[in-house]
C-alpha cells in the first residue's frame, strides 16, 4: 500500500490547478453572476486537453485511477460551476458507456464532447418531479411503435439540459417491473418532440447550466436503444420471471461509477475555501496579536485540515477501486460522495463563521464557495439517501461476511451450517 502520489499524478495535479488558476478563475464572477454558459472556458479546455475524448484518454492511462478525481477537484478549486459545465458532458458518456454496445459507445460518447474545434454537450436525463433519487419512481416512459420508439415525460434538474447535443434518457419501458423496467435511451438535439423547459435561477453553481428536458410524443428509432433490444427483453424476460440479475438499475451503476467524482469536486470547494481563510487570516490581527496565533483559529483551521484530508482518502480510495475493478460492496462509493459533501458544507460555514461578517459580503470569496458547496448534499443521490444506501450496502456486506466465516469453520469442524448464521 502506498499513498503517495506518482510523479505523473503530481504533474497532472499541478497542471489543473494551473488551468484553475490561470483561465476559471479570472471568468467565475462574471459567469456566476449572470449564469452563463463559459464557452470561451470550454474552448481553452479543449486547448488545454482538459476537455473531449483527449481528456478521456488521459485519465483512461492512469492505473491508480486518481486522475479524474484529481481533476474534478482542481477544476471545482477554480470555480464549481465552470468545473461543472466542463465536465457535466462525463456524466452522459459515463451512461452510454455503462449501457450501450460497443458500437454505440463509438459513436456516442464523442458526440457528447464533439470533435476537433467543435465544443458539444451531453446531458444525462434521469430525474423528475418527485423521482429523483428514487430512481424507481420515474415516470417518463418509452413505449415500442414498430421501428420507434415513443418517450414521453419531463426530466427536470438536468446539467446542460436544454442545450446538450446528446441527451441520454431513462425512462420506463414496464412500469410494473419497477427499476427493473427501465431502459436508457439516446435522444440527439434536434429530434422532433424533443424541446427545452424552463432553465432553473439557482443559488449556487450558476455557470453550469441547469434545465428542463421535455419529451412529447418524441419518437427515436429502435437503434437508439443503448444495449440493444435483445438485451432489454432478456433484462424484461427475468424480471417477470422472478430471477434476480443481482445487479442495480443503469441508472444507479452510472451514479455509482461518477460519486467518488462528485466527492472530489465537493472537495475542491472546501480546499479552496480553507487555502484562502488561511491567507486571510495570516494578515489579520486582534487586540495586536495575530490571529493566527490564537488557539481557537488554530483548533478549528486543523479540524477543518483534518476533514478535508479524511474526506479525500476515502474519494481516492474509491476512485482506486472502481478503476481497478474491486466491488464497492460496503458503499464505498457512496461514503467518498457523503462525507465529501458533507465536508464541503461545514467548512465553508465553519470558516464564514471565523472570518465573521465580512464573509457573507458577496466580495467574498467564501460566499459563493457557501452557495456553491450546497447542491453536493443533494445532487446525484442526497445525503440522506447515501446513509441508507451505505447502511443497506453495509448490512448485507455483514451478513455475507459472517455466511463464510460459519461456513469455513463448519468445512473444519465437519459440522453444518445453522440456518441464520
Amino acid at each position: 500500500m502506498d499513498f503517495r502520489l506518482s510523479d505523473e499524478q503530481i504533474e497532472w495535479q499541478q497542471y489543473c490547478r494551473r488551468f484553475a488558476r490561470e483561465v476559471i478563475r479570472p471568468a467565475a464572477a462574471k459567469h456566476d453572476r449572470e449564469q452563463s454558459t463559459p464557452w470561451e472556458v470550454l474552448r481553452e479546455a479543449r486547448r488545454w486537453k482538459l476537455h473531449g475524448m483527449e481528456y478521456l484518454e488521459k485519465v483512461a492511462s492512469d492505473p491508480g485511477g486518481l486522475f479524474g478525481v484529481i481533476y474534478a477537484e482542481e477544476l471545482h478549486w477554480g470555480c464549481a460551476g465552470i468545473a461543472l459545465a466542463i465536465s457535466a458532458s462525463s456524466l452522459a458518456a459515463a451512461g452510454i458507456a455503462s449501457s450501450g454496445t460497443p458500437e454505440q459507445i463509438a459513436q456516442w460518447v464523442p458526440e457528447c464532447y464533439g470533435v476537433g474545434d467543435e465544443i458539444k454537450l451531453g446531458a444525462y436525463a434521469v430525474t423528475e418531479a418527485g423521482a429523483g433519487s428514487d430512481v424507481k419512481s420515474l415516470r417518463t416512459t418509452a413505449r415500442l411503435d414498430g421501428d420507434e420508439w415513443v418517450l414521453n415525460g419531463t426530466k427536470i434538474f438536468i446539467s446542460n439540459g436544454g442545450i446538450a447535443d446528446v441527451n441520454v434518457v431513462v425512462a420506463t419501458v414496464d412500469p410494473e417491473l419497477g427499476h427493473r423496467g427501465q431502459a436508457t435511451f439516446i435522444v440527439p438535439k434536434g429530434t422532433p418532440g424533443l424541446s427545452a423547459g424552463k432553465k432553473e435561477d439557482k443559488l449556487g453553481i450558476r455557470a453550469s447550466h441547469t434545465g428542463e428536458v421535455v419529451l412529447e410524443d418524441c419518437r427515436i428509432p429502435v437503434e437508439y436503444l443503448l444495449g440493444g433490444m435483445d438485451k432489454l427483453n432478456a433484462k424484461l424476460e427475468r424480471a417477470r420471471s422472478g430471477q434476480s440479475t443481482g445487479r442495480a438499475s443503469n441508472a444507479l451503476a452510472t451514479f455509482e461509477i461518477t460519486r467518488p467524482f462528485v466527492g472530489a469536486s465537493a472537495l475542491g470547494i472546501a480546499q479552496a475555501a480553507y487555502e484562502w481563510t488561511l491567507e486571510h487570516l495570516e494578515q489579520r490581527e486582534e487586540d495586536g496579536e495575530p490571529l493566527m496565533e490564537q488557539q481557537r483559529i488554530q483548533q478549528t483551521l486543523a479540524d477543518v485540515a483534518t476533514e478535508i484530508e479524511a474526506a479525500r482518502l476515502l474519494v481516492w480510495r474509491a476512485a482506486w477501486m472502481g478503476r481497478n475493478g474491486v466491488p464497492m460492496t460496503g458503499g464505498q462509493g457512496s461514503m467518498s460522495k457523503l462525507k465529501g459533501g458533507d465536508v464541503a458544507m461545514w467548512v465553508t460555514t465553519t470558516l464564514m463563521d471565523l472570518v465573521g461578517p465580512y464573509a457573507q459580503s458577496s466580495e467574498c470569496p467564501l460566499e459563493k464557495w457557501f452557495r456553491d458547496a450546497k447542491i453536493y448534499q443533494i445532487f446525484e443521490g442526497t445525503a440522506q439517501v447515501q446513509r441508507l444506501v451505505i447502511s443497506r450496502m453495509q448490512r448485507q456486506e455483514y451478513a455475507e461476511r459472517r455466511k463464510a466465516v460459519a461456513e469455513a469453520a463448519a468445512k473444519a469442524t465437519g459440522e453444518p451450517v445453522e440456518a441464520g448464521a
